[in-house]
């Protein structure tokens, strides 16, 4: 079995083929799905999918591109959103300054914000990080001195210092479709050199295709082709990386009925 740890289902990409998408998943041999909040106030249509399929779950959380529109959001109302049964992580909330979306400092404010809520929950935060390594470790390590929380740094492109980092204090990477493309050899060692009890596998669907699917639209079945492309970077079996890959997951992700 493999999981895909982030996607969005929710996007308009999918909305006239949702029931074949979920399907071509489960053919695929992918036993859980998580469809990440980019908004805190859309959570009801997050709640409508995850409720739809046994194998679906959902975050709530506000996407560093929407921290000016959703300023303001304590972790108190972020922790009342998680007593839903589907909703099973934070995020994802981050730093984002590849985008002119979101200033830097609504960006940080819903950050900690999200730190503190998956904090209070002991749920996983998703955290989206681009172009934003050194404010986002200081914020890393500033927040885990105030206590310990649980988080992956998904889609990980960014460098082995933040990624080290992240791992010593006990969160996990998540891989995306960007792993399999030529140019991402850096990336790719880097894949090689984590713990292998830290890493995750991921489509960001839908985007982000990997390997022969890219420039069309992704899916969740497509976190295929990442693992095996992890397999083959690390060297160990496919079967090894699913296994491990999932692991990962349910203990990372504990909220989810394994």
């Amino acid at each position: 079995m493999l999981v895909d740890s982030h996607c969005h289902l929710d996007f308009p990409d999918f909305a006239e083929d949702l029931d074949g998408i979920v399907s071509r998943a489960r053919a695929a041999g992918i036993g859980r799905m998580v469809t990440i909040s980019t908004r805190v106030r859309k959570l009801n249509q997050l709640l409508a999918l995850a409720e739809r399929y046994d194998d679906v779950y959902c975050s709530v959380g506000t996407h560093p591109h929407n921290a000016d529109e959703e300023d303001g959001i304590a972790p108190d109302e972020l922790v009342a959103l998680t007593e839903h049964p589907k909703v099973v992580a934070l995020g994802e909330a981050g730093l984002d300054y590849f985008y002119d979306n979101g200033s830097p400092e609504a960006q940080a404010r819903g950050f900690r914000a999200h730190i503190a809520a998956a904090r209070t929950t002991g749920l996983p935060l998703v955290i989206h990080t681009r172009e934003a390594d050194e404010d986002c470790a200081r914020i890393l390590e500033d927040e885990a001195a105030k206590g310990p929380f649980r988080a992956v740094l998904h889609c990980y492109t960014g460098g082995r210092e933040l990624a080290l980092k992240a791992v010593s204090l006990g969160l996990y990477i998540g891989f995306t479709g960007i792993l399999t493309f030529k140019k991402s050899e850096t990336l790719r060692a880097l894949a090689a050199e984590l713990p292998s009890d830290r890493i995750l596998v991921e489509t960001d669907s839908p985007y982000l295709a990997p390997g022969k699917f890219r420039g069309k639209r992704n899916e969740p079945a497509y976190v295929v082709e990442v693992a095996k492309v992890l397999a083959e970077t690390r060297g160990v079996s496919f079967e090894e990386v699913s296994r491990q890959t999932s692991e990962n997951f349910f203990r990372l992700f504990s909220k989810v009925k394994a």
